[in-house]
């Protein structure tokens, strides 16, 4: 970074705030250039702090530093290290993971809907307005207070540690870790733990799992190079014996049991899952139940998920839904559950050992299909956040489904994909939004596509 670069990257400005835009920023301009401000809202004036802002850039980033003239919607931020306008009166950048935790939580999913919907018109030439829905204590309250804070949703976390061992979190965008003194999103399964309170040294990476139904909770322990054994005894030695404890390599996604399992034990729709390590599960503890519901209720309405009907499961997981689907369609019908993780796969295969009706396959969803040809009367769909791409689109369509179940974590890629199904007349035939990530821009989709008549 240049000395120029530099001064100007720290400068401030004021600016008047525009509307919200996809990845939890909103848009304002400054002598014509587009600026991404974080911890705003739309129609604010504030002084803001440019975090990255080169000459040749087509767009700068900054954060709010001050706020000049309020929304209504503004409340006090529920975490300090997380708040733009404290962070950085300390002297540091904001940790990541609570970009909205200044907006009240009803504007918080009205910003969300209007983000789904201007993506739904750019990428898949759909206008609709579709409501963000509460989950959990604010769906049954009705209201945003006590256990309807949109706090205590998350069962897993990933934190970083500080170069003095301490636990931490990354600041947005950035290499810096800040250190943190509690998680006021997770479960107080998490928080019971007081990471905070043991020193990591040794370690770059912690990962926490902590199940919804109180079940044992697992700590994953990323050491650096060169960390001895005896430095992670003396980590273990702190946390509570009845916590599984496991050392991991990241890039391998390997785990090695230090104390108790490697895995947890979820309980979802009727049913017991093992999910090992990393292992994809959903993050919100009210997820499961909520998605599985939205997902059975479109295809069961429709006709599409009978008994005997054939179905599928892609991007499968621990077979959250492969457990649904097989219920459903009982004995007398089949499901093919793909997942391409092989630890997961094998997760999947010991939690649905009993399921005849259910095939595990491991593999890439697109190979899958293209080695095991068969005419589906539904898909259930659920890929990582970029989506399932073109390609895997084209052979989800080349397989004939009566229906499809898109379940999504991505706004913008899965408006990406819906263009693809529409450009060969499918349909949108209905769509919900949950607020499954409450305080950050992110939310869940689940939609019902239909083929042309």
């Amino acid at each position: 970074m240049s000395p120029e670069t530099q001064t100007r990257t720290h400068a401030e400005l004021v600016v008047d705030i525009g509307p919200i835009a996809h990845g939890g920023h909103c848009v304002a301009r400054h002598e014509g250039r587009v600026v991404f401000v974080r911890h705003a809202i739309p129609g604010e004036k504030v002084r803001i702090r440019l975090t990255d802002a080169g000459e040749d850039s087509k767009f700068w980033r900054a954060d709010v530093v001050e706020v000049l003239d309020a929304s209504p919607d503004r409340v006090s931020h529920f975490w300090h290290v997380a708040d733009s306008l404290r962070a950085w009166s300390h002297g540091h950048p904001p940790v990541g993971g609570a970009e909205l935790g200044h907006v009240s939580l009803e504007r918080q999913r009205s910003l969300k809907a209007d983000v789904l919907a201007e993506q739904l018109k750019r990428l898949a030439g759909v206008e609709r307005v579709t409501e963000v829905e509460a989950v959990g204590a604010a769906a049954a309250t009705g209201d945003h207070s006590d256990g309807a804070s949109g706090l205590g949703w998350r069962t897993r976390a990933s934190f970083a540690v500080t170069p003095a061992g301490k636990l931490g979190m990354h600041a947005h965008r950035s290499d810096q870790v800040i250190a943190i003194r509690e998680m006021p999103l997770a479960v107080a399964g998490i928080n019971d733990l007081r990471l905070w309170d043991i020193d990591l040294t040794g370690v770059e990476r912690v990962e926490v799992a902590a199940p919804a139904n109180g079940s044992r909770p697992l700590v994953l322990l990323a050491p650096a190079e060169g960390t001895r054994t005896k430095r992670l005894s003396g980590i273990l030695a702190q946390l509570p014996d009845d916590v599984s404890v496991a050392s991991f390599d990241p890039a391998k996604g390997d785990a090695l049991q230090l104390r108790g399992r490697t895995w947890v034990q979820e309980s979802a729709a009727g049913h017991e899952f093992r999910v090992t390590g990393e292992g994809f599960w959903q993050i919100h503890r009210d997820a499961p139940e909520t998605l599985v519901g939205a997902v059975k209720g479109f295809l069961h309405d429709g006709g599409y998920l009978e008994p005997g009907a054939v179905v599928a499961d892609l991007y499968a997981g621990a077979g959250l839904f492969t457990a649904a689907l097989a219920d459903a369609v009982g004995v007398t019908g089949s499901v093919l559950s793909v997942e391409g993780a092989p630890g997961t796969s094998r997760d999947a295969r010991k939690n649905l050992h009993d399921a005849p009706q259910v095939e595990i396959v491991q593999g890439r969803v697109e190979r899958v299909l293209r080695q095991k040809p068969r005419n589906f009367d539904a898909l259930v769909l659920d890929p990582p956040r970029a989506g399932a791409g073109k390609a895997v689109v084209s052979q989800l369509m080349a397989a004939g489904p009566r229906a499809i179940a898109y379940v999504s974590c991505d706004p913008a890629s899965f408006a990406r994909d819906l263009g693809y199904f529409r450009q060969e007349g499918w349909q949108l035939a209905e769509l919900r939004a949950f607020d499954l990530y409450p305080h950050t821009h992110h939310m869940e989709t689940v939609a019902l596509l239909t083929p042309p008549a």
